[in-house]
């Protein structure tokens, strides 16, 4: 029904690979959309807008000591869609250490909540979010995307082809607003907010740069609308993808081994924070592959350094704010990577986002329909058996939440990368090979890219 990629489709470029196709696109079917114009002026699917839903029965947040920095978000399919007993399989899963789970407006397993003006349909996103209230979740909540007739579309329809790609249109800013406080005010549970995704539609084709200036003022109505509700909700953006070139290709503010950060990427978000009416965090996601080759340079896991050099950055532009990473992604397409390999890059990635201070990392689930294989998923659809991330989220939320102390601990084989605290350190084999190291005076041996945690300190 919505058909989202279970992967977000992060790698794709809004040019210039998207003009070309888009050229070509226009060439090859102009004629068919002027003769559809001309005989149906309705596209999409045609919504069916139940009578006025009761809110969900949520649970307040657990208290924690810590912000739990880790989490995931919902994507396409979830255990909310899956048998009852998939979904108390995952709901005891993700409870076990109460994490971040963050889940879209529309899109990603939600449906449209306002196919026409003033009508709502909130069945799906109910859905999604009592699991999340069910797996003890912190909740937060991405304010994407938009109904289609806020979009030039028509009321009471829904055109999934381009729902991910189009922006409100100005004269929509507060209607989308308005949407985004009655959400709030459906579920109070919430007091997290992302406004937007990875600048969908915000790309100023004539300028050839992001249109940071609409985005701002979407951003500023929204934040205003929810600040009303709730002076209490603490709300972040710019959500812009960082993307990156090939290091010999141009300079920028940031670059490193791993690549040169676009500078147009950079200008936007520099752009939000001088005009932003307020923000309580600052968000963004990005892979350790080029845009060139698909390819994390100088190699999987020496690539993962982009995130600590751009968390670095973003604390000194924005008066260190706190820094959210909504999305993040260490694997190329088609890589053939075993579910060990995942993790082991995925475990360096986020070391690097400890080590940096970054407040908040979003793991994407990339859940599927249930049956087949579930590459890099957290539990297996139509099973509910956990996989490798599982594991490796309940740890990093158990052991590194925000405010852990970190210490530096020695280890005799730098290709052993280890984090630690003081009671206990998790350590990854980056190699396809056995290997033994001696790590904080410990002897340790390691399967081919094994993850290991040890404790420390007093036992």
């Amino acid at each position: 029904m919505i058909p989202t990629n279970g992967r977000h489709a992060h790698r794709r470029s809004p040019w210039p690979i998207a003009l070309a196709a888009g050229i070509v696109a226009v060439a090859l079917v102009a004629g068919i959309m002027i003769y559809a114009g001309t005989t149906n002026s309705s596209a999409g699917e045609q919504a069916t807008i139940p009578p006025t839903q009761a809110a969900p029965s949520l649970s307040a947040p657990p208290a924690t000591e810590d912000w739990p920095r880790w989490g995931v978000t919902h994507t396409q399919y979830s255990a909310d869609q899956d048998t009852p007993e998939v979904r108390e399989a995952a709901v005891g899963i993700l409870a076990r250490e109460p994490m971040l789970q963050n889940q879209h407006i529309m899109g990603w397993g939600a449906g449209n909540p306002e196919p026409s003006p003033g009508r709502y349909d909130f069945r799906d996103l109910d859905r999604r979010m009592k699991m999340m209230s069910d797996s003890r979740s912190i909740p937060v909540i991405t304010l994407c995307c938009a109904p289609d007739w806020m979009k030039g579309g028509t009321a009471g329809r829904t055109d999934w082809s381009k729902n991910h790609t189009t922006a409100p249109k100005r004269e929509h800013f507060d209607d989308y607003a308005k949407l985004a406080a009655t959400v709030a005010k459906r579920y109070p549970t919430v007091k997290h907010f992302m406004v937007w995704n990875e600048f969908k539609g915000f790309w100023n084709q004539a300028a050839n740069r992001w249109d940071a200036e609409a985005y701002t003022e979407l951003y500023n109505k929204v934040y205003d609308a929810l600040k009303k509700v709730n002076p209490e909700i603490k709300v972040g953006g710019p959500y812009v993808p960082i993307d990156h070139h090939d290091p010999r290709i141009g300079t920028s503010e940031v670059s490193g081994p791993w690549g040169v950060v676009d500078q147009r990427v950079l200008d936007a978000i520099e752009y939000w924070i001088k005009h932003k009416k307020g923000a309580e965090f600052v968000v963004v996601d990005g892979a350790t592959m080029t845009k060139e080759q698909e390819q994390p340079l100088p190699d999987e896991f020496g690539a993962t350094a982009k995130f600590s050099a751009i968390t670095t950055w973003l604390r000194q532009k924005s008066g260190d704010l706190p820094v959210w990473w909504a999305e993040y992604y260490v694997e190329p397409e088609n890589t053939g990577w075993s579910e060990e390999k995942v993790a082991a890059v995925q475990a360096t990635a986020m070391m690097e986002f400890a080590r940096s201070g970054v407040t908040t990392a979003l793991y994407w689930n990339p859940q599927k329909k249930p049956a087949g294989e579930c590459h890099g998923c957290v539990w297996v659809p139509g099973r509910g058996d956990e996989m490798p991330m599982a594991g490796l989220l309940s740890g990093f939320v158990k052991w590194f939440p925000t405010n852990a102390k970190l210490e530096q601990v020695t280890t005799s084989d730098p290709k052993v990368r280890v984090l630690a605290q003081p009671n206990q350190m998790v350590m990854v084999n980056t190699t396809d090979a056995e290997l033994t190291a001696t790590v904080d005076g410990k002897p340790f041996t390691f399967k081919a890219y094994e993850i290991k945690w040890s404790q420390r300190g007093p036992a």
